[in-house]
């Protein structure tokens, strides 16, 4: 080895010393990734760096030297004086081949040296770096000789063993005296990390670098031995699985030549993820134990993929990670006009749960159920609170749900195991607090899989849900800052526990001057952007919107009315495509040609000419209707009542407790005891083809009976919806609003109602009210004063 160093202070190269001080001026510096070399051999090299090529075409024509470094980190593309080794060699560029994509250098290393300091970056690095002297034993030191002797045995084994020599060139090596030629290739040709390598070249003192180096030998000939004795194993009666380990090991082998086992490297990500997250102390006990198992787990197992989505999923998770509220209340408040019309219950009811939000700033969060008929904005409400609170948004469907694994997921013993909807929602959503939108409550199933609203009384339970347990997550989750907002059509099929644990508000249908609004603001502009027209080129008057809502669609909400317009602009589009005539604005004249005949018509009063027609108001999925209730008498014996017009038993319950009524009190209306032997009652109700129910009819049958019985006219553009009682009280009903607003298009002037009816007459808005003038009730005889006129019929019958 000491051949190679002519004096401590200077370098030989082709006759001519280099002094220690030319190596103090800037020089030349090549970093290398993973790669490491001695002085004394030849050593090809691959340069790809464009600084690197840059570096070797200057060199290579001065026929100069350079400093030589191996990078600690073999990722970094741009390495500084921190991200080089301080020991490598000084070394001159013995030969250059280019070919198509590779450039190749044959660098022959001179003399280990220090790095000192980088001193320029571009367009290569240059340095200052000063040689490092060995500290070489004499050759009368009889253990270095010893040392020599067993290190140049354990290099010949290795290269035959590694590279598999042949015989002549293995007795060359065993015949030559130049050990340091030897050795420098041993170095080159054994495995060993770059921190084991450097340690080995910056040792100064060469019996204490040979001793490393002799250890890092021993390491590799025992690996090779394992595989000798692997693959000698393998030759006896090899079958299948022997050989999937043999190659195993051997990919094994491969992997962490290359940086590093798969598994490991997977193991290694997932520790640097979870030391991000915001787990509690139990939480990050729970994952780490479970992490632990999969460590113990063999990549090929069966159970290794179902623990690592496990662990995937819980890393998915937003743990105790919140998005931070907006507070501005009149912000808020300005999104949720722009986005919604109306609807000012609700609006108040998120308002005022952000000003407790901002005075408290702990509470947590209520759960509302909007419910109404469809089409009046309840899902789309959800994002505009989202955006208000500047939350995310997330929408869950539950129509047709049935299965109660769906909510709180499937445990981890199931094959294809995973999440529910709940979790999943939230790993969406990706914050602990966004807002959920449980959509369509009321279509939630039950069958032998469990009932789902069963488990959403854990969910929708502010109490409960600040530990909610995912049977597949197995770990406590808090929903108790998540803001759920579920929606329906009608309560009546939504368990009453479920029921309790939610603030209901009911979103009603719009009333005409409302539908039009929202068709100005935001359906036309929606439409128009939708289907490529400019807003300067089409428009629909106030005047055809109104013709639209009223006879071509029947609906509380404004879906059908969207669709409508939606055609209205697939044949304005097609007008502008083929350049013909069109109206700039649709007029109510224009209609017919764009939607087609009118659909359906206008409920109107049918004046008081019949004894018997009174108009009632009932509530139905698509608004308020008024319906006429119609009594006629035929003489027969036996007092045979009939019911028609598709009737349901509530409704047929209070035709019968009507007619028993009267016959109890017939002296107060006038009526012969014997009468009802005589005459039979047919009892029927218009639009017989649409089923009807309810107990709102009960004093308009009551009215209709008494007004067929006596003859008597009844009052003129009268409506009237209650319940009665077989003692005469008038009860309360449900659907006030609509029912109204049905009587006002039909021109009805006055309406009796239950007293206890007024509180949701007065919610109502002034405006909606004008022109009609209500009569409150209490007790049947009441309404009747009033309903009934004393004057009879024209041609009235002879009830006798």
């Amino acid at each position: 080895m000491d051949d190679i160093l002519t004096s401590p202070m200077e370098i030989i190269i082709d006759n001519k010393p280099i002094k220690a001080e030319d190596l103090m001026k800037e020089q030349a510096i090549l970093p290398l990734k993973n790669m490491m070399f001695l002085p004394g051999v030849p050593t090809p090299v691959n340069v790809g760096r464009l600084k690197s090529l840059k570096l070797i075409q200057e060199i290579h024509k001065k026929d100069g030297i350079i400093g030589v470094f191996c990078q600690k980190d073999i990722n970094e593309n741009d390495p500084g004086f921190n991200d080089l080794f301080p020991v490598g060699v000084v070394a001159r560029v013995v030969n250059l081949m280019k070919e198509e994509d590779n450039t190749t250098i044959l660098l022959l290393g001179l003399h280990r040296v220090h790095l000192d300091e980088i001193t320029v970056r571009e367009p290569y690095l240059k340095g200052r770096f000063s040689l490092l002297d060995d500290v070489t034993p004499s050759n009368t030191d009889k253990e270095y000789k010893e040392q020599l002797k067993t290190i140049k045995d354990a290099i010949i084994r290795m290269l035959s063993d590694k590279i598999g020599l042949p015989d002549f060139v293995l007795d060359s090596l065993r015949k030559t005296k130049d050990q340091g030629y030897l050795v420098n290739m041993a170095f080159s040709a054994v495995e060993a990390s770059p921190e084991q390598k450097q340690d080995v070249i910056a040792t100064n003192d060469v019996k204490e670098r040979l001793n490393k180096l002799l250890s890092l030998i021993d390491h590799d000939i025992q690996l090779l031995d394992i595989k000798a004795s692997i693959r000698k194993k393998t030759q006896v009666d090899i079958d299948q699985q022997q050989r999937e380990y043999f190659l195993q090991q051997e990919m094994k082998n491969i992997q962490e030549a290359l940086g590093g086992n798969i598994h490991d490297i997977e193991i290694k990500d997932i520790k640097e993820k979870a030391a991000k997250m915001n787990f509690t102390q139990a939480q990050r006990g729970v994952f780490e134990k479970e992490l632990q198992k999969l460590e113990r787990l063999h990549p090929h197992s069966p159970d290794y993929s179902t623990q690592m989505t496990y662990i995937q999923n819980i890393l998915s998770l937003p743990w105790n990670s919140y998005t931070k509220d907006n507070f501005n209340l009149v912000r808020a408040k300005k999104i949720l006009d722009k986005d919604h019309f109306g609807l000012e219950k609700v609006k108040d009811r998120i308002i005022e749960h952000l000003a407790v939000l901002k005075l408290k700033g702990d509470m947590k969060s209520p759960i509302v159920c909007l419910y109404g008929p469809p089409g009046v904005g309840k899902t789309s409400l959800g994002k505009s609170v989202a955006e208000a609170l500047s939350r995310k948004y997330v929408r869950m469907s539950l129509g047709g749900l049935h299965d109660e694994a769906e909510i709180r997921g499937h445990r981890r013993t199931y094959i294809g195991a995973l999440p529910g909807r709940i979790i999943q929602s939230v790993q969406k959503a990706g914050s602990s607090n966004p807002v959920i939108i449980l959509d369509e409550i009321d279509k939630v199933g039950r069958d032998y899989s469990g009932d789902p609203s069963a488990a959403l009384l854990e969910v929708l339970d502010p109490e409960q849900n600040i530990a909610f347990h995912d049977n597949y997550l197995d770990i406590d989750f808090d929903l108790s800052k998540t803001l759920f907002i579920a929606t329906a059509n009608a309560l009546n099929t939504v368990s009453q526990p479920l029921l309790d644990r939610m603030e209901l508000i009911e979103v009603s249908g719009y009333i005409m001057e409302e539908k039009v609004e929202i068709a100005q603001k935001h359906l036309i502009p929606n439409q128009l952007e939708a289907h490529g027209i400019p807003k300067t080129k089409f428009g629909i008057s106030k005047k055809a919107l109104e013709i639209m809502i009223e006879s071509y669609t029947r609906e509380s909400g404004v879906r059908e009315l969207n669709k409508k317009i939606a055609k209205v602009m697939r044949k304005i589009a097609r007008a502008i495509a083929e350049d013909s005539t069109y109206p700039k604005k649709l007029e109510p004249k224009d209609l017919p040609d764009y939607l087609g005949t009118i659909e359906y018509s206008k409920d109107k009063y049918q004046g008081n000419d019949y004894a018997g027609v009174v108009t009632g108001l009932a509530w139905t999925a698509a608004g308020g209707e008024i319906l006429f209730i119609e009594t006629s008498l035929s003489k027969g014996k036996g007092s045979k009542l009939t019911l028609t017009g598709n009737l349901g038993d509530v409704m047929k319950e209070s035709a019968v407790l009507a007619l028993e009524y009267i016959k109890a009190h017939a002296d107060r209306f006038g009526i012969a005891e014997d009468v009802f032997e005589k005459w039979n009652v047919h009892i029927h109700v218009p639009d017989g083809a649409i089923p009807k129910d309810g107990p709102s009819a009960g004093i308009t049958m009551t009215t209709s009976l008494v007004s067929a019985f006596t003859q008597r006219k009844v009052q003129p553009n009268i409506a009237m919806t209650g319940e009665m009682t077989l003692r005469g009280k008038v009860l309360p009903v449900g659907g006030i609003r609509e029912k109204i607003l049905a009587a006002k298009r039909a021109g009805i002037k006055d309406i009796i109602l239950c007293r206890e009816n007024e509180k949701n007459v007065n919610e109502i808005n002034e405006t909606y009210l004008k022109g009609l003038k209500f009569h409150y009730v209490d007790d049947i005889m009441e309404a009747l004063d009033f309903a009934l006129l004393k004057e009879k019929i024209q041609n009235p019958v002879d009830i006798k």
